[in-house]
C-alpha cells in the first residue's frame, strides 16, 4: 500500500478562547517534522477546526495523541476515521500508561516517546506491514531531535493561532510523587537539549513568549547548574517578552541563577507547593512538606529576584480534612502569590496512587476518562465525602478566580515591574489566573438527588450520567 497522506490530530476540549487556541500542538509539530518530505502531512487541532473525515481514505494514516482526559474523544475520532477506511495509530500519555485498553480499538499504538518508532510506523504502513504495537522507552537523546520543519511552522502558524506557544528544553523527573505520571512517561533521568538547539528553535519559530512543558525544569538549578547558567546567558540575548516554567521550591536557594533567569526574561515560576497540610508529606515525593513558613520564604526570595510565583496546590490527599480549603485560602490570601492553580487529586492510570486505591476499593465506578482532568472527584477521599471535596473545591475556586481575585493578584504583579515594562508584562500578569478560571469552568458535577454520588449537568459535553456507589469500607487500613 502506497501512503497518500498523514493526518495528525489533537482532540479538542476548550475550543477557541477570544479567537485563539490555548494548547499549541507541540507534540504533533515534532511528529509532523519526522514525516518524509515526499509525504503530505496535515496537523488538525480540533479546538480550531473540525476533523475532515470526508477527505480520508484507505491510503491515509491517522495519528492521534491524547492525554487521559482526551482519550474518549480520541476513540470517537478513531471510529469515524476507520469507517472511512483510514488506519488509525494512537499515542500519547494514556496509550503509554494503558496500552492494552487503547490497543483494543486502535489499529496500532505508540507506547513511549515515539521519536524512534513513529518513522518506523510510517514506513511499515507504506509497505502494508503496520504492526499492532510499537514501544519506544529508550528515552531518546534530546540532542538528536530534528528541527521542526518549515512546512509545519507555516501550517500551524502558532503566533497567529495560539495565545502562548509551547517549548521543551528538558525532559524527565527523578521525583516519586505517588499521584504523578511524569516518571512513567518521560523517565527518571533528566535529559537536556543543547542550548544552541533551543536558541535556534526559538529564532526559527519567531516566538517571543512561551510556556515550558518540562515536568520539572527548576530541578536543574540543583542537578545541572552549569547548564542553566549557559542557557540563561543565551536566552537573555534574545528579544523575548517573557516565558514561564514549572519548578520546585529549591530554586529560591540559588540567588545567582535567579538573577540570570530574570535577565533571561523569565516571568514566572509555577512552583509545586502541592499542599499546605504537613500530614501529606509522604505522598509528595520530597517536593513539598506542607511547611507554610518555608513557602513564604520561597515566595519572598523569588520576588526579590524580580520573578513572579504561581502556587500549585492539590486537594484530596488522605491527610486532608474538610478544613483544608479554608486554611489554604488563608495562606494564599496573605502569601503574595501572583497566581494560583488548584486541582483535585486524580488517580491516573499507572500511578502508585491508583494502584493503592483500587486495592482499597476507593475508585468511583463508571467515571468517564474525560473527567480525569483534575477538576472532578473520581475517588472516595479518606476524611471527607466526594461531595465535600467537590463543594470545597468549588468554594475555593470561586474565591480565587472571581474577577476581584484575578485583578488583585494581577495588579500586584504588575506593580512590581518597572513602569516601562508594563506594556510587555500586562498580558502575563493576568492571563495565568484567567486561564485557570476557564479551566474551572469544566466543573460540571452536581450532587445526585439521592445524596450518594454525583451526576453530570445536562450542559456537559458528554451528556453522560455517573453512578457513584456508596462509599465502601476501606480495605487494608
Amino acid at each position: 500500500m502506497a501512503i497518500r497522506k498523514v493526518y495528525l490530530i489533537q482532540p479538542g476540549r476548550d475550543g477557541r478562547v477570544l479567537g485563539r487556541g490555548t494548547m499549541t500542538p507541540y507534540t504533533l509539530m515534532r511528529l509532523a517534522s519526522l514525516v518524509p518530505a515526499e509525504v503530505d502531512v496535515e496537523i488538525i487541532d480540533e479546538d480550531l477546526r473540525p476533523v475532515p473525515f470526508e477527505e480520508m481514505g484507505p491510503q491515509d494514516l491517522v495519528g492521534i495523541t491524547a492525554k487521559t482526559l482526551q482519550i474518549d474523544r480520541a476513540r470517537w475520532i478513531a471510529t469515524r476515521a476507520q469507517a472511512r477506511g483510514a488506519t488509525v495509530v494512537v499515542g500519547g500519555t494514556h496509550a503509554t500508561l494503558a496500552p492494552d485498553e487503547v490497543a483494543a480499538w486502535a489499529d496500532s499504538i505508540a507506547v513511549g516517546e515515539a521519536y524512534r518508532t513513529w518513522p518506523e510506523m510510517i514506513a511499515d504502513f507504506d509497505r502494508g506491514r503496520l504492526q499492532p504495537r510499537y514501544v519506544d522507552e529508550e528515552w531518546a537523546d534530546l540532542g538528536h531531535l530534528p528541527p521542526i520543519a518549515d512546512r509545519v511552522l507555516q501550517q500551524v502558524d502558532e503566533n497567529r493561532n495560539y495565545w502562548t506557544p509551547y517549548l521543551e528544553i528538558t525532559r524527565g523527573c527523578p521525583r516519586s510523587c505517588t499521584f504523578c505520571t511524569a516518571i512513567r512517561v518521560s523517565g527518571r533521568v533528566m535529559r537536556l537539549r543543547p542550548v544552541d538547539q533551543v536558541v535556534a528553535e526559538i529564532e526559527r519559530r519567531g516566538i517571543r513568549r512561551f510556556f515550558l512543558t518540562d515536568d520539572n525544569f527548576g530541578l536543574n538549578f540543583r542537578l545541572h547548574p552549569e547548564y542553566m547558567e549557559e542557557l540563561f546567558k543565551a536566552l537573555r540575548k534574545l528579544p523575548l517578552q517573557g516565558w514561564t516554567c514549572q519548578a520546585e521550591q529549591m530554586v529560591a536557594d540559588y540567588p545567582d541563577l535567579l538573577k540570570l533567569a530574570r535577565e533571561a526574561h523569565l516571568d514566572k515560576f509555577f512552583i509545586g507547593f502541592e499542599s499546605a497540610n504537613p500530614n501529606n508529606r509522604r505522598e509528595l515525593g520530597g517536593k513539598a512538606k506542607g511547611n507554610t513558613e518555608r513557602y513564604r520564604q520561597v515566595i519572598d526570595r523569588v520576588h526579590e529576584a524580580g520573578i513572579g510565583v504561581v502556587g500549585l496546590f492539590v486537594f484530596g490527599f488522605d491527610g486532608d480534612p474538610p478544613e483544608i480549603f479554608q486554611s489554604t485560602y488563608d495562606f494564599i490570601r496573605e502569601s503574595g502569590l501572583d497566581g494560583v492553580s488548584i486541582t483535585i487529586l486524580t488517580p491516573y492510570v499507572g500511578t502508585p496512587q491508583r494502584r493503592v486505591w483500587r486495592e482499597q476499593n476507593r475508585l468511583i465506578p463508571n467515571v468517564p476518562w474525560s473527567l480525569y482532568d483534575t477538576n472532578h472527584v473520581t475517588y472516595y477521599p479518606k476524611q471527607m465525602t466526594p461531595e465535600e471535596l467537590a463543594r470545597g473545591y468549588d468554594w475555593l475556586a470561586g474565591k480565587l478566580y472571581g474577577w476581584r481575585g484575578i485583578a488583585g493578584r494581577g495588579l500586584r504583579n504588575l506593580l512590581r515591574q518597572p513602569l516601562r515594562a508594563w506594556p510587555r508584562k500586562a498580558f502575563a500578569s493576568f492571563s495565568t489566573d484567567y486561564g485557570y478560571r476557564l479551566e474551572c469552568s469544566h466543573r460540571d458535577w452536581v450532587p445526585a438527588r439521592d445524596g450518594i454520588g454525583y451526576r453530570i449537568n445536562g450542559s456537559s459535553r458528554s451528556g453522560a450520567v455517573v453512578a457513584a456507589s456508596r462509599r465502601p469500607e476501606f480495605v487494608g487500613k
